[in-house]
């Protein structure tokens, strides 16, 4: 070989070289994506207020996002009752759950439901959600679902939804449930926002570190919020009005829907006189690990605040 070719050889070494240093480099610098502090990592959440119709288009919203009403749906009747008045299991009509969805164009759905948490752990039960696209938990009082799925496969298999890239979502107590603090979670009655019943204070946390409350608007709730985030600063209160609901990708979630929602954050100073949470509208977008709102639906700056309707 000449010496004009060995130079050659040499200087493509070097550039090779070179640019593998450079590639090493840049992979360092370039920031890792860290998994988000409060929404799941994939999939997507819709949380809603409670009293849902179709004038809003959230319903439709849900069946959107799922990839339309052709793809699987799993419809989880617990949140209304696991016993009747005289004790015994309650067993639920399926075409009585399934009717509204299929009147909304889904071909493609099933009711899931057990009161049995050792039903809920089984291969049989859970079959239905290996290949579902999107799970919705209906109303109800949330203590419920948390009898039945907490700890079990079955809730284990609702995370592999959102793992797979689909949608969980709920109203009114199936809103609730989607939290990770348990507001409202006492079995002698709804009003009581911080039970003391050790088994219900927690939620799925399919929405870590936060804690859900609904019908704020129509029952007003509006300030119900606030001693739990005063006791529990670590959590983020959110209160849904009905027929409104927020979709939860990652940290951040957008209003859609009807009315208001709250959040409540123990972490930010308020002024004196105004409601210690924020309010927002339909359009806006809130960033959770920020603690802010990232835009405003109709392009204005509303005051922080609030309470009624």
């Amino acid at each position: 070989m000449g010496n004009w070719g060995l130079m050659n050889r040499r200087g493509l070494l070097l550039s090779l070289l070179a640019l593998t240093l450079g590639l090493g480099v840049r992979a360092q610098q370039a920031p890792a994506q860290s998994a988000p502090e409060y929404g799941p990592a994939k999939g997507t959440l819709v949380v809603i207020g409670g009293a849902m119709t179709d004038n809003f288009g959230v319903p439709k919203k849900f069946i959107d996002l799922a990839g339309g009403p052709g793809k699987k749906f799993v419809i989880v009747p617990t949140n209304g009752g696991n016993r009747t008045a005289d004790g015994k299991p309650r067993k639920y009509d399926p075409e009585t759950v399934l009717g509204p969805w299929k009147t909304r164009g889904l071909t493609n759905v099933v009711m899931l439901h057990t009161w049995d948490p050792k039903v809920a752990d089984t291969p049989e039960f859970v079959a239905p959600l290996l290949d579902a696209d999107a799970v919705w938990f209906d109303g109800g009082r949330q203590w419920n679902g948390v009898d039945s799925y907490m700890n079990t496969r079955a809730l284990m298999e609702f995370w592999n939804v959102l793992h797979r890239g689909g949608v969980i979502a709920g109203s009114s107590a199936g809103a609730t449930i989607q939290g990770d603090y348990l507001v409202r979670g006492d079995t002698k009655g709804p009003d009581i926002m911080m039970t003391e019943e050790p088994n219900h204070q927690q939620g799925f946390a399919f929405l870590k570190r936060s804690a859900i409350d609904q019908h704020i608007n129509t029952r007003n709730r509006w300030d119900d919020l606030i001693p739990v985030i005063r006791k529990f600063p670590q959590y983020l209160g959110i209160g849904l009005s009905e027929d409104t609901a927020i979709i939860v990708n990652g940290d951040a979630f957008e209003v859609i829907g009807r009315w208001k929602v709250t959040v409540h954050d123990n972490t930010h100073a308020y002024q004196p006189w105004d409601k210690p949470y924020d309010v927002l509208s339909p359009g806006d977008i809130y960033d959770m690990k920020a603690r802010k709102i990232v835009k405003y639906g109709n392009g204005a700056t509303p005051g922080r605040g609030g309470g009624g309707e």
